[in-house]
């Protein structure tokens, strides 16, 4: 186990020592007394700060845990004595992901008195910010020698993405989905437990609503659609690949995507994210699945594998709805990709951030190459066209429709 004494400790034990040493060797006493006095001061503060334990409780509280980027959230800390003496000053550190953490100074309390203190989190940027673990450091009070102790665990603070104000993708239908996108009831059922068709399982589905007697007539698995008839459905695909995205431009894009989850959460749309690494949220309609999307956008790195056209079995069993897909430099496969599932959908729509977008000094002209394709929409994003004013104008349109093959 190694001794609390910090550089300053160990500059007195070294001068002392060698004082020492001088004295012995020029027969100079003083010195040689000097020496055992700077040993013995060290050894007294060592004594001070081993048997000097503080008996703290620290609380700490996120207000809020889970904020958006930009919005302040802040950490109040209640510190109380739980010892039988008036506890000295000590010094807390509490680490903060991506600064160097907040410090303390905490004056002498009485036995069971508390006291408070606040700092604010970096929200800048999304992601997670870890507070703690909060350390407790006594010292002496010559500086010679200090103590640390934990005295506190660690919290989470969920930085989710910039969102912002747009209107949620226009309602489509898709083939397979011919009650998406109505906006009108059709209900099949009489009585309490009605519902408004029938339709074959998609990945992602409530097993609770599987109508075994449909599924035992027909040998696969049907449910019940017994949401809203009119409740949108959309698919977001958000390109998260190295080789087509900068770090720049994916901020961007993940902002937009985690956007769109908010605007089809705030008319009760059914909403679906999948990215380029293969995984797929499923439809999610309820407030906790959509929490779990916006947690995963807050997270979600950039990775060297995946493209589009791994995705097409994904996609190809999509019940309907719209498909957005948020790409950063399109290449032919991946529009043929689309292409391979636009029957699925009754939009497609390609969201591209140009390099305008993120670089004031890239010319508005500068575009990313997208090979035409009949029935895919493309919505460009500059500096001068941010995302929310291309995204609601284009939204206040009637989407042009998608062509279905022969």
């Amino acid at each position: 186990m190694s001794l609390p004494v910090n550089r300053q400790g160990r500059a007195v034990v070294a001068g002392s020592l060698a004082l020492m040493v001088l004295g012995r060797l020029f027969g100079l006493f003083e010195l040689f007394l000097m020496g055992m006095a700077g040993l013995a001061l060290v050894a007294a503060a060592l004594l001070a700060v081993t048997r000097r334990r503080p008996h703290l409780e620290v609380t700490r509280v996120l207000h809020p845990p889970r904020v958006y980027v930009g919005t302040a959230s802040r950490v109040e800390l209640t510190i109380r004595n739980t010892g039988r003496r008036r506890s000295g000053v000590v010094r807390l550190h509490d680490p903060v992901t991506g600064t160097s953490g907040a410090d303390l100074l905490l004056g002498s309390l009485a036995p069971g008195a508390e006291i408070g203190a606040t700092y604010h989190l970096p929200t800048s940027a999304r992601g997670i910010v870890q507070a703690g673990p909060l350390d407790a450091t006594v010292a002496d009070p010559f500086g010679i020698a200090e103590r640390t102790l934990p005295s506190a665990g660690t919290a989470d603070l969920t930085v989710l993405p910039r969102i912002d104000h747009i209107v949620p993708l226009a309602y489509a239908t898709g083939r397979e989905d011919p009650h998406a996108g109505a906006d009108h009831p059709n209900v099949l059922g009489q009585g309490s437990e009605d519902f408004y068709a029938l339709r074959s399982y998609v990945v992602g589905d409530d097993l609770r609503r599987v109508h075994w007697p449909s599924t035992a007539r027909r040998g696969e698995l049907m449910v019940r659609q017994d949401e809203v008839p009119w409740q949108g459905r959309t698919t977001v695909l958000l390109d998260a690949r190295r080789g087509t995205t900068t770090g720049p431009g994916f901020e961007l894009a993940v902002s937009a995507a985690a956007s769109m989850v908010v605007a089809a959460q705030d008319r009760s749309d059914r909403i679906r994210l999948v990215t380029t690494d293969g995984r797929d949220s499923g439809y999610a309609d309820t407030h906790a699945q959509v929490e779990r999307v916006m947690e995963h956008l807050a997270v979600v790195e950039r990775h060297r594998t995946g493209s589009v056209s791994d995705l097409s079995p994904l996609l190809d069993r999509s019940p309907g709805g719209g498909l957005v897909a948020v790409l950063g430099a399109p290449t032919r496969e991946d529009v043929e990709a689309l292409l391979r599932v636009r029957a699925r959908f009754g939009t497609v729509t390609v969201v591209l951030f140009e390099r305008a977008s993120w670089d004031p000094g890239a010319p508005e002209d500068d575009r990313v190459t997208v090979p035409p394709a009949p029935g895919l929409r493309v919505l460009r994003i500059t500096g001068r066209a941010p995302f929310a004013t291309v995204w609601n104008l284009a939204m206040s349109r009637r989407p042009a429709p998608v062509v279905r093959p022969a």
